[in-house]
């Protein structure tokens, strides 16, 4: 098991993550905010699905994501339609217009991702990918995770009894 310092490191690395993002973020389409591409993203790897569904997917309220529909569906990326099982709730699906759109977004996000790591070897790119899969997996659905206090100190500490 990796020591403690380790693990402490990994943490101020992960919040790296966020510098990604946020560059990745950048190159997105001025119509299209992170939660949309989101959106898109999920619909194109997961295919129709319910509105529901979809707020649970982003972990997000429903309110959310009716927002993100909505803005989606006003440019035309995505269509909103009755589902046939329970006519209160939606079924959003891709336009070919949003499968356009989705795929220029994984064009645009690859092409930062290859400029960004071009002094990277095909291996370490390969190395990576297999860590994020194995690290994502270790975390498991983090929005199902019931919440666990933290884990008590290394070191006993010693309580005194009143006198």
């Amino acid at each position: 098991m990796a020591a403690q310092t380790q693990y402490e490191e990994l943490a101020r690395q992960l919040s790296a993550v966020g510098a990604v993002k946020r560059d990745l973020g950048r190159i997105l389409p001025a119509d299209c905010s992170s939660g949309s591409a989101g959106v898109l993203a999920l619909l194109g790897r997961h295919g129709d699905m319910r509105m529901s569904n979809l707020s649970e997917l982003l972990a997000v309220d429903m309110s959310v994501t009716s927002r993100h529909a909505a803005h989606l569906a006003e440019r035309g990326w995505i269509e909103r339609s009755p589902d046939p099982a329970d006519k209160r709730s939606r079924i959003l699906r891709l336009t070919p217009e949003g499968h356009t759109v989705l795929a220029d977004l994984s064009r645009r996000s690859a092409d930062l991702l290859a400029e960004r790591l071009s002094d990277w070897s095909d291996d370490d790119v390969a190395q990576l990918i297999r860590l994020m899969t194995r690290l994502r997996a270790s975390f498991g659905d983090c929005r199902a995770a019931p919440h666990r206090p933290p884990p008590p100190p290394p070191h006993p500490q010693t309580t005194r009894t009143p006198a």
